[in-house]
């Protein structure tokens, strides 16, 4: 089975080697660069294996990419807090989308209604649009991704249409093919992106019932998800013509 790589970050300014990328399962990195071949310079190195093989990064690659912790420990916020992000935050809040459903919208009593008729329900005046309505009538940039399956689940179904509510709000609604998305190499994870500095990473549990939110600050991370908002945005539709290309599948 292959592993399971992310793309940490690299310096170089077109996009090439250096780099650096991180094992999901292991935890070990990856690092990519120039062969070190020089016999002279090999024979220098101790404890140099016959199967080994050697790099030449520069210092700052690994100072920028690579792990500032030998065991991660995330910074957690609850509830409260991470809802007073989308009242405080300055210029931009984005947001990618993975999951095939979410327990949230399965207890809401309007995706009964989509089931029935098709149609979701919105209501412009909950506390969620108001405040969404405020800040891009403030002229702040509200957007999202969601990554849609071939076919689309019930759940993403649902959000196609109810996306009809969030447009109304002033937000940039957006879809992406999921074999885009893994075309583009995209984390399978949920996150919002606030003001380019700070990263609010969700995490589910097996019945897509939310169960923690872990912030991130720390300026090569931040850049790596703001890389990932680039690539999505990118390639991702309107919501109004992704979903009519949708509803024209036979």
């Amino acid at each position: 089975m292959p592993r399971r790589l992310r793309f940490n970050g690299t310096d170089s300014k077109n996009g090439g080697c250096p780099a650096v990328h991180e094992d999901l399962d292991s935890g070990e990195i990856l690092v990519q660069g120039t062969p070190l071949t020089d016999p002279e310079d090999i024979a220098q190195l101790q404890h140099f294996g016959a199967d080994d093989a050697v790099v030449v990064v520069p210092r700052e690659l690994l100072v920028h990419h690579g792990p500032k912790e030998v065991i991660h420990v995330p910074e957690l916020i609850d509830r409260k807090e991470f809802g007073r992000l989308f009242e405080t935050f300055a210029h931009s809040a984005w947001h990618l989308e993975t999951r095939r459903g979410y327990a949230s919208d399965r207890e809401d009593p309007g995706f009964a209604e989509f089931l029935t008729t098709g149609t979701a329900p919105s209501d412009l005046d909950s506390e969620w649009c108001a405040n969404i309505r405020r800040q891009t009538g403030d002229g702040k940039y509200v957007g999202r991704v969601r990554v849609v399956d071939n076919p689309p689940t019930e759940g993403q179904l649902f959000l196609l249409d109810y996306a009809k509510c969030n447009a109304a709000t002033g937000e940039d609604v957006r879809n992406l093919w999921r074999e885009d998305a893994e075309r583009l190499r995209l984390p399978a994870e949920d996150f919002w992106i606030f003001d380019s500095r700070l990263v609010a990473v969700l995490g589910f549990d097996d019945e897509d019932v939310l169960r923690d939110v872990e912030v991130i600050t720390e300026p090569a991370t931040v850049l790596r998800y703001c890389q990932i908002r680039d690539a999505a945005v990118h390639k991702s539709a309107p919501y109004d013509e992704f979903t009519a290309h949708v509803d024209a599948q036979p």
